[in-house]
């Protein structure tokens, strides 16, 4: 996996006051912490974080501390987001050691068109993202599952996700991704007016035929 660079400033001023002008500024307040040591809090500039969260992949990011002489390896374990305006509002860094198993969620990337979608299938891509454990140096950007084989009715679960160096953490049972049928609309006949009666299945209504006199009907002869 690729290692990429991110520049951040130590946070002096950690009071609510400070956050909000520090935002709107166009920096974003975190947190980098590792296991056994103190959390640093820390502001990144806006842009900056967007290459590790505007993405479908996960990625080592090599923390480099404004007035601080190491650097850290460390991946995006959390952030969070404004309601409104989506923008990231605070996020956590996770320090790692090349020798110690991490525990992190990586991406599901499906690929190919299926062969049941061909004759009216319809994908369902159920989850997006496992729970795996493992060494940094095995963390995988993403996992691709190719789906080109799947038939109407077929489906991927996480027992046949592929993977190499790393565990997967999910039920196996879960289903990744399935085609399924279409679903067809069913068009409810409208309900007999009231006092109507309705037919049996397989009957036709008969009219009754109408009787029709010509003439003038004649009137029985009086007695005399």
């Amino acid at each position: 996996m690729a290692v990429k660079n991110l520049t951040a400033r130590k946070r002096e001023d950690i009071a609510n006051s400070a956050l909000k002008t520090g935002r709107k500024q166009g920096n974003v307040p975190g947190i980098f912490y590792y296991r056994g040591t103190k959390s640093i809090p820390i502001y990144v500039k806006d842009i900056a974080l967007h290459q590790f969260v505007y993405t479908s992949e996960v990625h080592i990011i090599n923390l480099k501390i404004d007035g601080m002489d190491s650097s850290y390896n460390c991946i995006l374990k959390d952030i969070q987001f404004d309601p409104v305006s989506d923008k990231p509002v605070h996020f956590d860094l996770l320090g790692i050691a090349e020798h110690e198993k991490i525990k992190l969620e990586i991406p599901i990337a499906i690929i190919g068109s299926p062969l049941g979608v061909k004759e009216g299938g319809i994908i369902q891509h159920s989850l997006h993202r496992v729970e795996i454990e493992c060494l940094p140096k095995d963390i995988p950007s993403h996992i691709e599952v190719n789906i080109e084989s799947l038939m109407i009715g077929d489906s991927i679960h996480v027992s046949e996700l592929p993977h190499e160096n790393f565990e997967i953490l999910d039920s196996p049972d879960t289903t990744v991704v399935a085609v399924v049928p279409p679903t067809i609309e069913v068009v409810e006949a409208p309900p007999a007016a009231e006092g109507e009666a309705v037919p049996a299945e397989g009957e036709e209504e008969k009219a009754e035929p109408e009787v029709i006199s010509k003439g003038k009907k004649e009137e029985p002869e009086e007695e005399k």
